[in-house]
Order: C-alpha cells, then structure tokens, then sequence
C-alpha cells in the first residue's frame, strides 16, 4: 500500500515575528529576527533568532547576439570573492576577479526590465534592442533576503569590448564576446563560478534553438 504524504501549503502569514532589530546599516543592512513559524506536522516551532543581510533585489542580464551566436560577459573584482578564497576551499588558481553577465540593484520605484536596460550601458555601452526574462529566483534564503529578476537581452556583439563601470562606485569592468560554444565549455570547465552567470548560462543552452527562433536568426 501506499500513502501519499501530503503536507500543508504554508505562506507568509504562518510566520510570527517577535521582534525585528536593526544590527547595522552602511552600504549594506543587518537585521536581526526573533520570529517562529507553523511546523508541517501542525502546531509551533519554537523561538529563534536569525540575522538577515539585507542588500535589496537586484537584476543580472545575459547580452546574446543571435545574429553573430556570440555572448557578451564582463569581468570585475569581487570583494567577496576575494574574501571566500581564504577559505581554502578553493583552487591556488582561483580569481577574485569573476567572469559574469551584467548585473545591478533595483533603486525604488524602478521596474525590473528598466534596470536591465541601464545597466546594460553603464556596464558595457551596449543597448538592448529585446529581452527576454529567464527566471525570478532567491540568492541564498538561509542569510539574505536578496533576489534577482534575471533576463536574455539581444544585444550586437560586434561591438562589445572595452572597459566600463561607474568609478565613483568604484567599478571597473572589462567587457569581450564568446561564442556560446566557448561560454558552455567554460562553463563545465568551472571558469565561471558565481550563481548568476550560472543559472544564465545553463538556461540559454537549454533555450538557445528558441531564443534564436524568437529572435529572427
């Protein structure tokens, strides 16, 4: 016999928070929760405190050029690399300078698909003629509340090397093209090891033939 285990469908409102504290506000924001929430098998957990990086929602673009089937990326520093390659966890080759798609912070009152766009620019000086979004997804739920809306922009790769950034933000972005061959061996290779760039790359392999429909190429 078998029987089918079926559990709960429980929401935001099966959450009760106690108390919310600010720990620390600068660049980035620490919250700290003392909240509970509903057990699958009924009832209440008991207390716990959790601290929340709070950084706001974010966009990441992948610029594809369907026309020339080449992939526009950019490398920069990451501090946060940087800062993991301490652990030892990595290899004495590995770079806190990464290989990714474009990215940026959604300001209030921005819509997704317009922070795309902007930057875009400021990040590569290329414009999108179309998007395409990937998917929505959560950065690391255990530590952070950070999402990101990410997207397929067409973009003409022709153009695309340079480097670019905002340098007051203390951006400074090298930008070149691959063809999508090269960008999914560097892909198995592990030369491209940040979520973002991941999750981009492995859905345009899995869509390209579409996108490539969609797109007139």
């Amino acid at each position: 016999m078998i029987t089918t285990f079926k559990t709960p469908t429980l929401k935001t409102n099966d959450v009760a928070v106690i108390e919310k504290t600010i720990r620390f506000e600068g660049y980035f924001r620490l919250d700290q929760y003392s909240l509970k929430h509903r057990l699958f098998e009924g009832g209440w957990s008991g207390e716990m405190s959790r601290e929340i990086f709070e950084r706001g929602h974010a966009v990441s673009v992948l610029p594809y050029d369907p026309d020339l089937d080449r992939i526009v990326l950019i490398e920069q520093f990451r501090p946060g690399a940087y800062a993991a390659l301490a652990s030892g966890w990595f290899d004495d080759d590995t770079s806190p300078w990464l290989v990714e798609c474009v990215a940026g912070i959604i300001e209030k009152g921005e819509r997704p698909e317009d922070v795309a766009r902007r930057e875009m620019v400021e990040e590569t000086g290329l414009e999108v003629s179309q998007i395409m979004s990937i998917c929505h997804y959560l950065v690391s739920p255990g530590g952070t509340s950070e999402s990101v809306f990410a997207f397929c922009g067409r973009v003409d790769a022709s153009r695309a090397e340079g480097v670019f950034g905002i340098t007051e933000e203390h951006e400074n972005i090298r930008v070149f093209s691959i063809s999508s061959i090269e960008a999914f061996e560097m892909l198995d290779r592990g030369r491209i090891n940040n979520a973002m760039t991941i999750i981009a790359l492995q859905w345009l392999r899995t869509n390209l033939g579409r996108v490539r429909d969609e797109w007139g190429a």
